[in-house]
């Protein structure tokens, strides 16, 4: 009987005590889930399409300190023994006290294949101005015939030039080391054989010896005619957010000049690596290697345009050229009537860049010269001239 109710107690006791426990699955947090995507979203909603308001800064490094202020700074890039070198000697020329002349000119460069059809126009526009100019010229296929007094004697040593090439700007380079030769010439104008002056001489003459700035003409182009000419074998010097691309047609202090004829580094990259055709790529080097150059050394330094008007609209190759029956008194007239340079870019967005041209400080018409016109034009412009080049 004992043992019988003891074997009771047993089962009651093993009834009661908990065996092996077998617990339910633990229910997932999904409301935690939701909530760290909903947060998640929100952040990343907010720092694409910030407020505008103070608040966005919280939230975006756009326009104030956000995200990017608590991240470590990019390490700088250790430059080589050529660019700490080009630097120095660039940052020292740029810092120097201007030279002061006691007779300032303007040095007038005209690049050519040979003759200049319109020298009889610049005759005129010289006339009474003596002293205050000089003239150069570089003829690259045949000594040119001058019909003016003024281009008498001052061809300087020249050499086969070919289009897209880096003979372009070994010429441009060659015409700015004989100019800088006179410490009186203070400012530096490159011209082509079809380029013709909208203003009389003393409009030109203060518009350029007055000027803060170079104009040289410069934008970013994505496209294939821009940032797709850039090639990886330019690297380390000079990187693909510095490639820019302009007009070849400058106009330059001659502190900027002398930068120029200093620099053989960044030079050496375009004269090696911008070639038509070169690792797939037609690259111009005369529409990039001074642009590129400006843009890392002294973008504050450039107007980010040129002096010389040039009529891109048909798209080709090459610009307009304008024949006897183009040129009236109405199209110079609107030529020299623009205020604001523009740009369009080349990809498929055609993105079109424009800013006011700023003299100064002060809203100026953009353009002192206009090409690419024909000979034939050359009675035309000398009919018009007195009338169209007064300011």
């Amino acid at each position: 009987m004992k043992t019988s109710k003891g074997w009771r107690i047993s089962i009651g006791d093993m009834q009661i005590l908990p065996g092996s426990r077998h617990r339910a699955p633990m229910r997932k947090p999904m409301w935690i889930i939701v909530l760290v995507l909903f947060v998640c979203v929100f952040l990343i909603c907010a720092y694409i399409y910030p407020p505008h308001s103070s608040t966005a800064c919280f939230f975006s490094s756009r326009g104030c300190k956000g995200i990017s202020a608590w991240l470590p700074p990019v390490p700088a890039r250790q430059y080589t023994d050529a660019e700490i070198a080009s630097r120095a000697v660039i940052r020292d020329i740029l810092s120097s006290p201007p030279i002061v002349s006691k007779n300032p000119k303007l040095a007038f460069m005209f690049l050519s294949p040979g003759d200049l059809p319109f020298e009889r126009l610049w005759d005129k526009f010289f006339q009474g101005h003596e002293g205050k100019f000089s003239v150069y010229v570089h003829a690259s296929k045949t000594k040119p015939v001058h019909a003016s007094r003024y281009f008498v004697d001052r061809d300087i040593r020249s050499d086969q030039v070919v289009w897209g090439k880096i003979s372009m700007v070994d010429a441009e380079r060659r015409l700015l080391a004989n100019a800088l030769q006179d410490p009186d010439n203070m400012h530096f104008v490159l011209l082509s054989d079809s380029c013709v002056p909208l203003y009389n001489f003393d409009y030109i003459y203060n518009y350029l010896m007055y000027s803060n700035i170079s104009f040289v003409d410069c934008f970013k182009d994505p496209g294939p005619h821009g940032n797709g000419r850039y090639s990886d074998h330019m690297l380390p010097e000079v990187e693909v957010k510095d490639f820019r691309k302009g007009a070849q047609w400058f106009s330059m202090k001659r502190q900027h000049a002398i930068i120029v004829m200093a620099d053989n580094l960044y030079y050496s990259k375009f004269r090696d690596y911008c070639q038509p055709g070169l690792d797939g790529r037609n690259c111009i080097a005369d529409e990039h290697y001074l642009p590129t150059f400006f843009q890392m050394v002294d973008p504050g330094g450039i107007a980010n345009w040129s002096v010389t008007h040039v009529d891109w609209s048909e798209r080709k190759w090459h610009p307009k050229s304008y024949r006897e029956h183009d040129v009236t008194y109405e199209l110079l007239r609107n030529i020299t009537s623009i205020d604001v340079s523009v740009h369009v870019t080349s990809d498929e967005k055609r993105e079109v860049q424009s800013w006011p041209c700023l003299w100064n400080g002060v809203q100026k018409p953009c353009y002192l010269f206009a090409r690419k016109f024909t000979p034939e034009t050359l009675n035309k412009l000398l009919h018009l001239f007195s009338n169209y080049s007064t300011p």
